[in-house]
């Protein structure tokens, strides 16, 4: 026998080197897609000595199943790197195990999981059919079988097992600190680091009730006391009805391409109306659901999973409440399943009189997972016509959603014809499906002329969260995006969304440059309708009456990132080796961004958190 075939019979009877490379190949394909990483050999000190943790173990004390469970373990570990790498083209973030909270959520959004698949992330289970076939019809595995259920040599083992504790211990205990998930998992390890989130704790201290004070936040945020608040009562009376436009950005505004306008409906509001171009989403996990609980309750979303699983017990303080106790009924509209995102205990939670879920609008024109934009808003409006006429005023929220992730319209719902440089593009499809969501709402707008409604309301539009996150771009969406902008599309651009103010009376149609994020809505409301909010906690500002603001985000940027005046800051492993960001796109080396600011955000998290916690579950 041939050296060669000697060295090659020894080389495929050791699982541990075999398994070894396969999974230092699909480390490789994670690290590419995650980190953009080309060839960086830090993986092999990240990721290989858990994988060889987890050898060393199967050789200690399997014999007879050895091969079978290295088979199990590298289809878990497979399956890890999976999730991680779909997760992160969605999200922009690591995935944890508080994602298996969503579990449930992911067949009614496949359509949008599979869109974000590249066909070259199925390598990554090559393996595992080659191997399956060899089992299955392979005549050598019988003696394949044996050569591998041998012992290896007990002292090397351990000796192997304990150089990789302890390489991974020097992995994981010098970047526990890291504010950035994505660098802390890039310098620990993505396997390292899903470890570490499940045994490591809450590092933050819940602040004593007694000093969480609309005061505190005040100083906190910045804000001046206005003893004569400008549009102060300037709808008061009316009904107030908020759309939350699907996956709506702000790009979106005045856009159109070789000619043609992809928002007509929009621009006019903007142009007839108060309009707030430098306008950001707050939401996490929940999308489109953290976007209605924050709106409603001016409070931010938890640190971990939607907050219509996590606070939807609480008896939440919330603009549902505030409205009934000026004597307005109150309800909310959203096509899909109230079940969906847990909405029902989340509607309980925040007093809402009334949902229409899908049991009122039915499987007539049903897109994606629920009635269309056409359906939900003839609906809406024979309903809000009925409540009007009961002679008690008003506040509905109305949720849109036919423009959603992966924007795969039917051919039956287009409105536009798109230049062929964008057909067939993720970006192409996104616009021509917010086109049709824009004649939809210009639809809903003239049914509610017509009924009367509109000239007795305060109508609130704004977009629920971004649509195109630029880790799920590929590089002709990129150069698309970059056609658009007149530059490269950047991450301020990216959480950028419209809010517009619509009301019969308005003396001057206006834009206002200051920033404001989604938090600030309940108080803005709450100022135009005139209503007072001295005694209801609230983490937001009234936008017409303050110049400066401060913006923390989380989950789809990483933890200690924040928006403030006319920079987003997202923090490294702290605040010095964070990268600054002008609301115009680019990177810059300093925006005036301060480290006092930083520590101001992460404390108006902290309070937040702290007080809902605290709070008394609802009846």
């Amino acid at each position: 026998m041939s050296l060669s075939t000697t060295s090659k019979r020894m080389f495929s009877a050791k699982p541990f080197i075999l398994f070894s490379i396969i999974l230092l190949v699909k480390s490789y394909l994670a690290w590419l897609v995650i980190f953009g990483n080309v060839l960086n050999w830090k993986m092999l000190t990240t990721e290989m000595p858990f994988i060889w943790i987890v050898f060393c173990l199967i050789e200690w004390f399997a014999t007879k199943r050895k091969l079978a469970i290295y088979l199990w373990v590298n289809l878990l570990i497979t399956a890890l790197f999976f999730a991680a790498l779909m997760y992160y083209k969605y999200y922009g973030v690591i995935v944890t195990y508080h994602a298996l909270d969503q579990v449930n959520q992911v067949t009614a959004v496949s359509n949008s999981v599979f869109s974000l698949m590249d066909p070259y992330y199925l390598f990554i289970f090559t393996d595992i059919l080659v191997i399956g076939y060899v089992l299955l019809r392979g005549k050598k595995m019988p003696n394949w079988k044996s050569l591998s259920a041998k012992k290896e040599n007990r002292s090397i083992i351990l000796a192997f097992f304990v150089f990789s504790i302890v390489v991974c211990s020097f992995n994981i205990w010098p970047n526990r600190a890291s504010m950035n998930e994505i660098k802390k998992a890039e310098d620990m390890g993505i396997l390292n680091y899903e470890l570490y989130t499940i045994f490591a704790k809450d590092k933050s201290e819940l602040i004593d009730m007694k000093d969480i004070t609309q005061g505190a936040i005040e100083q906190l945020k910045g804000n001046k006391i206005v003893d004569n608040p400008e549009y102060f009562g300037a709808a008061k009376g009316k009904n107030v009805i908020i759309i939350q436009l699907e996956s709506f950005q702000n790009f979106l505004i005045n856009l159109s391409l070789d000619g043609k306008e992809v928002t007509p409906v929009m621009n006019q509001l903007v142009k007839d109306n108060l309009y707030f171009p430098n306008f950001y989403q707050q939401v996490g996990q929940g999308n489109t659901s953290d976007a209605e609980f924050i709106v409603n309750t001016s409070l931010y979303i938890p640190p971990n999973g939607a907050a219509s699983g996590e606070y939807a017990k609480k008896a939440l303080p919330s603009l549902p409440k505030l409205m009934k106790q000026q004597g307005y009924d109150t309800a909310t509209f959203h096509t899909n399943v109230v079940e969906f995102w847990n909405r029902g205990e989340l509607y309980k939670a925040l007093g809402f009189d009334k949902y229409y879920d899908k049991s009122f609008f039915g499987d007539e024109d049903t897109v994606f997972f629920g009635a269309s934009d056409d359906v939900l808003y003839k609906k809406t409006a024979t309903e809000l016509e009925r409540m009007q006429q009961t002679g008690v005023p008003f506040y509905s929220h109305i949720i849109s959603m036919t423009a959603h992730h992966p924007f795969t319209i039917p051919e039956d719902k287009y409105r536009m014809t798109l230049p062929d440089r964008y057909e067939g593009t993720f970006v192409g499809d996104y616009i021509r499906s917010q086109n049709y969501a824009d004649y939809e709402l210009g639809l809903f707008i003239e049914d509610l002329k017509n009924k009367g409604i509109w000239q007795n309301s305060l109508v609130v539009i704004y977009g629920d969260h971004l649509g195109l996150p630029i880790y799920s771009l590929d590089n002709d969406d990129k150069k698309l995006m970059a056609e658009i902008y007149g530059r490269e599309y950047g991450y301020s651009d990216m959480i950028n969304i419209p809010l517009i103010f619509a009301y019969e009376g308005i003396k001057e149609p206006a834009v206002f440059e200051q920033i404001g994020g989604q938090v600030d809505l309940l108080p803005t409301i709450a100022n135009l309708s005139g209503v007072s909010m001295d005694h209801q906690l609230h983490f937001g500002q009234d936008l017409f009456n303050q110049s400066y603001n401060i913006l923390p985000q989380r989950y789809y940027l990483p933890s200690g990132s924040f928006v403030s005046q006319k920079t987003l800051f997202m923090p490294g492993s702290g605040f010095e080796d964070g990268t600054q960001y002008s609301l115009a796109g680019e990177e810059v080396n300093d925006l005036g961004v301060t480290e006092a600011e930083y520590t101001r955000a992460l404390r108006l998290l902290n309070l937040s958190d702290s007080f809902v916690k605290q709070l008394p579950d609802h009846e």
